[in-house]
């Protein structure tokens, strides 16, 4: 696909507004072009429907093709007008079992079957403001035929097969089993995607199908790669599997029709963290070069859910293909941006909408790229992410004074640490500990930075080591060792506190409230932050694809794919390196209790520093001995993150 750059982009969208604003207005009207949508339209007398779209597969096996439920809610007035207007949808698996947002919303209907209750304030909101909302329960659950296959060509084609409907490509009809079709005459066919977690993954998947009409796509702590999301490197990241996840949103009778699908998820997805087909299939950053929709990307920099690995390298695949980006990072876990930043998400949102979905010249393409939350509700912007100066930087670690404690700089480093995997503990029991000669890790410490050091964008960390048994894990971890005040995002909250107080985003009706409950930020202070980490199962030290058993004694080299963050070292603080084993997160620890001896010549730290190497030599130079500070500082009211069966986005 051509590449497409800003200015292409920017030029057509507004070529095309002017046109058609010329056919229609006065040539002094012409002129006056909007820059926002207003709330003009009666939420209360909206259009209210159902329609089941039909998907063209028959993944249930009863001989019929699925039909998805596609509820909405679309204002009355420009249709009695003869205008047609966009669609803005969320295709979700958690309408009917979990709810949405921070309330757990579910959808609600009336004795005819019209949906009453839309979960989140998107329709709400958009509705009075000449947008149509579409919700789309997955195959699988709520009023849907089909089953749940997390996030394979099911999933997927649920939200692809609504966009072809919304543009006369696909078939609906006005109830599940009966034979009067539905047509959409009302729309235009532009459709902007949003979505936190799973149903931001597939608005990612359904981008990545490169369907017409699907002009923007804005995921929250949303899945790149599902592989990713239970697997890192081979290390198993949870005791469960996709069949699991699928069970758990399946509708009633859905689980009573799918056990074959099921099965295949059981047998594609083996807890030995081979990457299989079925892994493959749900890698939407492979055909990230198939997107034409601009994408409007946000994630938390501590989401322990949804990685940061997910949003970094699809992030870095969009930029490849040239594809119009925008990023929001906050210092939340897995937290949806109207928890955390609302009038201002609510405001850029609805500029981001009008601008890519009704054509609008309101300047949102041309602010910054990117907003960072540096400090809990302190902001900062970079004109473009990662800021142009960024430059990877190898970084490596050298013996220090005493055995675990080693140094972290730009020279090669010579000899061996070891370290004994101790799956009881995590990373911020080793950056709690990371002055101390611990036998559970091996840290390596820059000096006191004389000057703040940026770190922006993905990391990545080669090791070389040698075990004592047949298999072994692997954790790498960075850490800025200093005071601060941060987000509290291991608290169950994931760093904000809800409180009973109400702000309203839109209209409201009996049955629906645009009123939701205030969120503000929960703070903690630390003597340390871990800002990124990445795991591995040394065994798929060679690829992913297939694991193999060790041999003790033999030294083997792998690479460990770091989160992806947006993190200043401030001066006066120290940046660590830390290897060690099982972070006690990983469900599976390795049989027996490795000893792993690493290899300092052969390890190293790629880092993307704003400035380069430059910015590091500068930042650490002349600075006092790493060993001033206190060998007794640790994080002060961290928790560890527990160890829990995650669910993409349900009940949040």
């Amino acid at each position: 696909m051509p590449r497409r750059t800003p200015f292409t982009w920017r030029s057509l969208a507004t070529a095309a507004t002017a046109a058609l604003l010329a056919a229609f207005l006065t040539p002094a009207a012409a002129h006056a072009v909007p820059r926002e949508s207003r709330p003009i339209y009666s939420y209360e007398n909206a259009i209210r429907e159902s329609v089941w779209v039909d998907t063209g597969l028959d993944g249930d096996g009863d001989g019929k093709t699925d039909r998805v439920a596609v509820d909405i809610v679309r204002p009355r007035e420009p249709a009695a007008q003869g205008r047609k207007i966009p669609v803005i949808m969320d295709a979700s698996p958690y309408y009917s079992c979990c709810g949405r947002g921070n309330e757990s919303q579910k959808k609600t209907y009336d004795a005819t079957g019209h949906v009453v209750q839309m979960p989140l304030f998107y329709d709400n909101y958009f509705v009075p403001r000449g947008y149509a909302f579409v919700g789309v329960d997955l195959a699988g659950t709520n009023r849907s035929d089909g089953c749940v296959d997390v996030g394979g060509r099911s999933d997927i084609q649920s939200a692809t097969a609504v966009v072809d409907w919304l543009n006369g490509r696909a078939k609906g009809y006005t109830t599940r089993t009966g034979t009067t079709l539905a047509r959409a005459t009302w729309t235009n066919g532009s459709t902007g995607m949003i979505g936190k977690s799973w149903d931001g993954t597939i608005a990612n998947g359904v981008a990545a199908t490169g369907v017409k009409g699907l002009k923007t796509v804005v995921p929250i702590s949303a899945i790149s790669s599902w592989y990713d999301y239970y697997f890192a490197k081979g290390a198993p990241l949870y005791d469960s599997g996709p069949d699991w996840l699928s069970n758990y949103v399946d509708s009633a009778d859905a689980r009573a029709r799918c056990a074959a699908v099921q099965k295949k998820l059981v047998d594609g997805a083996p807890r030995t963290g081979d990457r299989t087909s079925l892994w493959t299939e749900r890698d939407y950053v492979k055909d990230a070069g198939k997107v034409r929709a601009s994408v409007f990307l946000v994630h938390g920099m501590q989401d322990l859910n949804v990685r940061t690995k997910h949003f970094g390298q699809w992030w870095n695949a969009l930029a490849k293909h040239g594809v119009k980006r925008k990023i929001w990072l906050s210092q939340t876990g897995h937290v949806d941006p109207f928890d955390f930043r609302r009038a201002a998400w609510v405001d850029t949102l609805h500029r981001w909408f009008d601008h890519e979905l009704l054509g609008y010249d309101n300047g949102v393409d041309r602010e910054p790229m990117a907003d960072i939350e540096r400090h809990p509700d302190q902001w900062v912007t970079s004109t473009v992410w990662p800021p142009r100066p960024t430059a990877t930087t190898t970084l490596r670690p050298g013996q220090g004074p005493r055995a675990g404690v080693g140094t972290l700089g730009l020279r090669a480093g010579i000899g061996t640490e070891t370290f004994t995997d101790d799956p009881k503990l995590s990373e911020t029991d080793w950056a709690a500990h990371i002055d101390e000669s611990t036998t559970s890790k091996a840290g390596f410490i820059t000096r006191p930075l004389t000057k703040d050091l940026r770190v922006s964008g993905s990391s990545t960390v080669t090791v070389t080591v040698t075990p004592t048994t047949s298999t072994a894990h692997l954790s790498a971890v960075l850490a800025d060792l200093g005071p601060d005040t941060i987000r509290d995002y291991a608290d169950s909250g994931e760093g904000i506190t809800t409180l009973t107080d109400r702000t309203c985003w839109g209209a409201s009706t009996t049955g629906d409230s645009a009123c939701f409950k205030v969120t503000q930020a929960k703070r903690t202070d630390v003597a340390s932050t871990v800002f990124s980490r990445g795991w591995a199962d040394l065994g798929h030290y060679a690829s992913d694809r297939k694991g193999v058993p060790l041999t003790p004694g033999t030294a083997y080299t792998i690479t460990l794919d770091l989160a992806a963050t947006d993190h200043v070292v401030p001066k006066g603080h120290r940046l660590a390196l830390i290897v060690a084993g099982t972070d006690k997160d990983l469900i599976d620890p390795p049989a027996g209790t490795p000893t792993l001896t690493v290899d300092l010549s052969r390890t190293a730290a790629r880092l993307p520093f704003v400035g380069g190497a430059a910015a590091f030599a500068c930042a650490t130079s002349g600075a006092a001995s790493a060993s001033a500070a206190s060998a007794d500082a640790r994080p002060d009211g961290v928790r560890t993150p527990h160890t829990v069966r995650r669910v993409p986005g349900g009940g949040r």
